[in-house]
């Protein structure tokens, strides 16, 4: 039987990377004692999938990993187990049964339904937005200038991968924003997506107040992270980007759940054609759930 566990990453482990949060998790399912199923061969592991790696220096109140169980007692059981054995930077905060596919039905792992997120960007104190003519940004040009970046009709980087690197449009997959949480509450709404702010219990907060809400696409096919975002912002409006100058937060993982099996290619077309049907998002904890 297969459940997807919500979670929460944030304070020091924030430093941790994903393979140790692998490593974390496998450890923790053995001190609680939960009867999770192993795969079979001569080195059987634990069977999990992770929905979308946390970078290193993020936190979230919205990770998912898809754990196999011999026996479950209840979802609520699992919860209490777990977090009774977890240190202080991991909580879980949601435990689902996930429906037992159709036969000859291929079950879809949280990381393969992925495809966007939410994201809550903060300038840390003690950094500033400084203009190359010198000026500061306060809050209310920072507002201005982002409105400017994102009504671009075109934000093109130089996206590096391993092995190459490539002119991209990224602005397609900037799928909305919002300077306040009403705003972005509002924004999502226009585009069908189920987003909220309760994703930042977490989060670190700042004095500047300078902040931003993002939901951004995500997955195994096309992933803008928000420091990409942040980089473009700075090039647009002259100011030089500092790598750690931004605190970057996930506050929920999606899956779209329109036109189910279009491709993201087919997803973003029909966005920028303004189909009222080709983006609806919901949490992953609202997916293929019993």
């Amino acid at each position: 039987m297969k459940v997807r566990i919500k979670f929460s990453k944030y304070g020091v482990v924030k430093f941790i990377g994903h393979l140790d949060v692998m490593r974390y998790f496998q450890k923790a399912n053995r001190r609680a004692g939960i009867d999770i199923a192993y795969s079979q061969g001569f080195n059987p592991h634990q069977i999990m999938s992770f929905a979308a790696p946390l970078g290193v220096g993020l936190t979230s109140d919205g990770e998912y990993v898809d754990v196999d169980f011999n026996v479950i007692e209840t979802e609520e059981a699992i919860i209490k187990s777990l977090n009774a054995v977890m240190n202080e930077g991991f909580a879980v905060t949601e435990a689902k049964i996930l429906k037992e596919p159709l036969p000859n039905q291929k079950r879809e792992t949280a990381m393969s339904l992925v495809a966007a997120a939410d994201y809550l960007v903060s300038l840390k104190d003690g950094y500033e937005l400084k203009k190359e003519n010198g000026q500061i940004l306060d809050k209310d040009e920072f507002h201005k200038l982002f409105d400017e970046f994102y009504r671009q009709n075109q934000i093109v980087i130089n996206k590096k991968t391993k092995k190459s690197e490539k002119e991209m449009d990224i602005r397609p997959y900037i799928f909305l924003y919002g300077i306040t949480e009403e705003e972005f509450l509002s924004a999502g709404k226009e585009l069908k997506v189920t987003n909220s702010v309760n994703g930042i219990e977490h989060a670190d907060t700042y004095e500047n107040g300078i902040r931003v809400f993002l939901c951004l696409a995500t997955g195994s096919v096309i992933n803008i992270k928000p420091e990409l975002v942040m980089e473009a912002f700075c090039e647009k409006h002259g100011i030089k980007f500092e790598a750690y100058a931004f605190q970057y937060h996930r506050m929920e993982t999606y899956a779209n759940v329109a036109d189910h099996g279009k491709t993201i290619e087919e997803m973003i077309l029909a966005v920028e054609q303004k189909e009222s049907y080709a983006l609806k998002l919901d949490p992953l904890g609202k997916v293929g759930i019993m």
